[in-house]
C-alpha cells in the first residue's frame, strides 16, 4: 500500500497578523465584545472549533483560569489553561453580553448566536475565514489555523512539546512534532548564528 501524504499545517500567522484578526470586531457591539472573546479563547487555548461550540459555562473555572474540555477528539476530556487576556474578554461577555442573548435560563452554551443558540462548529469556520479576509490575511484555513498559530508561537516561545501535546489534546506526540516544522523563527535563528555565509566563518 502506497503511504500516506504527510503534509505540514498552515504557516502561522505573525504576530502582527494575529492582533490585526483580534481587532478586526467591532468591540462597541455586544456581538463585537462576543466575538472578540471567541477569538482570544481560540489563540490562548489552540482548541478545536468543535470544542469550542460545545463549551459549557460550567466549564470555566475563573479562579483557577483554566477550561475543562469534554470529549474532545477521541472522547477524551481535558484541562487547559487560559490565559489572562483571553480570560478577561470571556469573562466581559459572560457578565455584559451573554445575558441579552440568552432566552432560556436552562441554555448552558457558553457561547451563543444572536438568536440565543449554541453555535455551529461550521458557523465559527465562516466568521473566522470572514474576519480573516476582513484583516487583509489572504490565507486558507480558518479556526484550525488560529489552532496551529497558538501552538507555533508557544514552542517558538520555548515551550516543551509534551506541553503543547496537552494543550492541543492530542494522542501521539508524533501529531504535536509536526509543528515544530513550521517554527520557521527557531530555524532562522539557529541558521543565522551557525550558519559559514552568515557568521563569516571561512570554510
Amino acid at each position: 500500500m502506497p503511504r500516506l501524504e504527510k503534509r505540514l499545517p498552515n504557516e502561522a500567522l505573525g504576530i502582527q497578523q494575529v492582533a490585526a484578526l483580534l481587532n478586526i470586531p467591532d468591540i462597541r457591539d455586544p456581538l463585537g465584545q462576543r466575538d472578540r472573546a471567541i477569538l482570544e479563547l481560540f489563540y490562548s487555548t489552540g482548541l478545536r472549533r468543535s470544542e469550542l461550540a460545545q463549551l459549557e459555562i460550567h466549564d470555566l473555572n475563573r479562579e483557577r483560569q483554566t477550561l475543562q474540555v469534554r470529549q474532545g477528539k477521541g472522547h477524551k476530556d481535558r484541562v487547559v489553561p487560559v490565559g489572562s487576556r483571553a480570560l478577561e474578554w470571556v469573562v466581559r461577555y459572560l457578565e455584559e453580553v451573554r445575558p441579552r442573548l440568552m432566552l432560556h435560563a436552562q441554555e448552558r452554551a457558553l457561547f451563543l448566536t444572536s438568536y440565543g443558540e449554541p453555535f455551529n462548529p461550521d458557523v465559527l469556520s465562516r466568521m473566522v475565514s470572514k474576519w480573516l479576509k476582513q484583516a487583509d490575511i489572504n490565507r486558507p484555513g480558518s479556526c484550525h489555523l488560529i489552532r496551529s498559530t497558538c501552538a507555533t508561537h508557544m514552542l517558538e516561545g520555548g515551550a516543551d512539546i509534551r506541553f503543547i501535546q496537552q494543550l492541543l489534546g492530542h494522542e501521539k506526540l508524533e501529531t504535536t512534532a509536526i509543528y515544530t516544522q513550521v517554527s520557521i523563527e527557531q530555524l532562522k535563528a539557529v541558521h543565522g548564528k551557525t550558519h559559514p555565509a552568515e557568521t563569516g566563518r571561512k570554510s
